[in-house]
């Protein structure tokens, strides 16, 4: 006799559900990058970094805050924020609060940028999401998301409607930025 329990298979209504919800998740990722580079020249990536920074107060963050936001590792932010830096987008320079930590701040260009950027980003996500749906359905299609973030990571800053703490930076529970 085997100790293992049988797996809970998906139904027939369940499994539809889950192949079309994966299809959805990488099909609208990739048209949401397809007009930021058609029209921006950017990718999704760094237009969330670029947005992300825009909305915290002084236009800045540390690069640990701003990885979490835009939903990538440390290194591969530190990689698009060099990019984003030679463009005079953004700039780093060492957290005065905790020489450990780096700021990422947007500048000027940078904030011009998003400033230029996101009709076009916003009038996409409207044309294929919120368009689509009732008003109704745009509040379930809230709430389920809510649901699964919370399973997947229960303390999930989006969970309270904020991106980001916008408190001063927290020096303990943390690793130094690259």
């Amino acid at each position: 006799m085997s100790d293992h329990a049988e797996p809970r298979w998906l139904d027939d209504e369940q499994s539809q559900t889950w192949l079309t919800l994966a299809a959805m998740l990488v099909r609208l990722s990739s048209a949401i990058d397809a007009q930021l580079q058609r029209d921006a020249q950017i990718s999704h990536f760094e237009y969330q970094v670029l947005a992300g920074l825009s909305m915290a107060p002084e236009r800045t963050l540390r690069m640990s805050v701003l990885a979490a936001f835009a939903e990538g590792s440390l290194a591969r932010l530190s990689q698009v924020v060099a990019r984003l830096e030679k463009r005079g987008w953004v700039r780093r320079t060492p957290d005065p609060a905790d020489g450990r930590f780096t700021l990422a701040i947007l500048t000027d260009a940078g904030m011009d940028k998003v400033v230029a950027t996101a009709p076009g980003h916003v009038a996409e996500v409207r044309r294929l999401v919120f368009d689509t749906l009732t008003k109704a359905q745009q509040r379930q299609l809230g709430d389920s998301s809510r649901r699964i973030l919370r399973a997947i990571d229960p303390d999930d800053p989006c969970l309270d409607g904020l991106p980001f703490d916008t408190a001063a930076p927290a020096t303990t529970g943390h690793t130094p930025d690259q």
